[in-house]
């Protein structure tokens, strides 16, 4: 286990951006299979198990081009702006997160998959789904940043995310793939 700390340690960026995708991309799997996600529409790529794997590669996509990246460098500048693990500090750096990390993450998901699924509409997911998943995203992540920021050391910050993210990525592929309700 210690070899694994140091060479996670040697290769921070790496390893967090390739540990939070690879998670990410395992939330849509989990979703398919256990929630019975539907398929994207115009999906072919639906194999005899029902996992679509062109749907689990548009959000390992996403997770790598967009979420892994920018959480390694968000989570990396809030811990330059606001150093240390007090409450006042991780206080702080909960609420930064809520108001500029979470509104661009989750838009960053709707609108990136609807990109990939090559939607006439970009906004047609994010209008439907953004403030629900807004308001469930700031009871969830509130409580688990405070945990991230208070206990975690920064260097593995993101892969911490990338697992405590798994949860909320099948909520959001869920929510994404009940096309045509409105969960409020």
């Amino acid at each position: 286990m210690n070899r694994a700390w140091a060479a996670f340690k040697a290769h921070p960026y790496i390893s967090n951006v390739l540990g939070y995708t690879t998670l990410f991309a395992s939330a849509d799997l989990i979703q398919q299979s256990v929630l019975g996600g539907k398929p994207a529409a115009g999906s072919t790529s639906e194999d005899t198990a029902g996992i679509d794997w062109c749907q689990t590669a548009r959000v390992a996509a996403v997770g790598f081009c967009f979420h892994a990246n920018f959480n390694y460098h968000w989570l990396r500048g809030l811990e330059r702006m606001l150093p240390g693990t007090g409450v006042k500090t991780v206080t702080g750096k909960v609420v930064v997160d809520q108001l500029i990390a979470a509104p661009l993450t989750i838009s960053a998901f709707y609108i990136g998959l609807n990109l990939l699924e090559n939607k006439e509409d970009l906004l047609e997911d994010w209008r439907q789904n953004f403030w629900t998943s807004y308001k469930t995203g700031v009871i969830y992540w509130s409580t688990m940043q405070a945990v991230n920021f208070a206990l975690v050391p920064p260097v593995a910050r993101t892969v911490f995310l990338g697992g405590i993210a798994l949860t909320f990525t099948i909520f959001l592929c869920h929510l994404k793939n009940q096309r045509g309700h409105k969960l409020e």
